[in-house]
């Protein structure tokens, strides 16, 4: 049974947050509502965001996208014009409400993109500061990384691509500590 008088955070984006079958029960401080659409990217994200977001009323919304971006071919500099187009959707239809974006993440399966991932991620993170809160980045790229810089094979599934039970452990973690930063009492808009 969810609590109505705990702030609605919608988790939006690729199948990092589709995958994530306990992503509701995983965060009992907030009513998580899941809005992930497998195989997205930023640009769907964007062009979707209206018909798919809104009505929900959240009081925040968490990103994550734009690892497909790039895996289509897409490039850093098209991924940061996608998030802006984001943010920008999301200030139309909801105001001034936090929006947490979750770094794209360096998978195994994706090591020849780590160039234009960490540029990406670096674009996004440069905007984020500039403009303050209520953007947020989060930044889970270097939590997922081991001794020598690469992916830990143990937070993917085999594909080495989409995350494990202990990928999704880490995640809950820094998304717990990330969510308690933000939504302290009263700075989110009652619902």
């Amino acid at each position: 049974m969810t609590d109505t008088t705990l702030p609605k955070v919608v988790f939006y984006g690729s199948s990092s947050f589709t995958l994530w079958r306990e992503l509701e029960r995983s965060f009992p401080q907030i009513q998580a509502i899941n809005l992930g659409f497998g195989g997205s990217t930023l640009a769907a994200c964007a062009w979707f965001f209206k018909r798919v977001v809104p009505r929900h009323r959240p009081a925040m919304v968490v990103l994550y996208a734009g690892d497909n971006d790039l895996g289509d071919g897409r490039t850093p500099e098209e991924v940061v014009l996608f998030y802006e187009n984001l943010v920008a959707a999301i200030r139309s239809s909801l105001g001034n409400i936090p929006v947490c974006f979750i770094s794209i993440k360096l998978s195994v399966a994706r090591l020849h993109l780590r160039g234009s991932i960490e540029y990406a991620n670096d674009c996004i993170n440069r905007l984020v500061t500039h403009q303050g809160p209520p953007l947020s980045f989060l930044d889970l790229y270097y939590p997922m990384l081991d001794e020598r810089g690469n992916p830990q094979p143990a937070l993917f599934e085999p594909d080495g691509l989409h995350l494990s039970a202990q990928g999704y452990a880490l995640w809950q973690q820094e998304i717990s500590i990330h969510l308690k930063h933000i939504l302290r009492p009263h700075s989110y808009p009652h619902q």
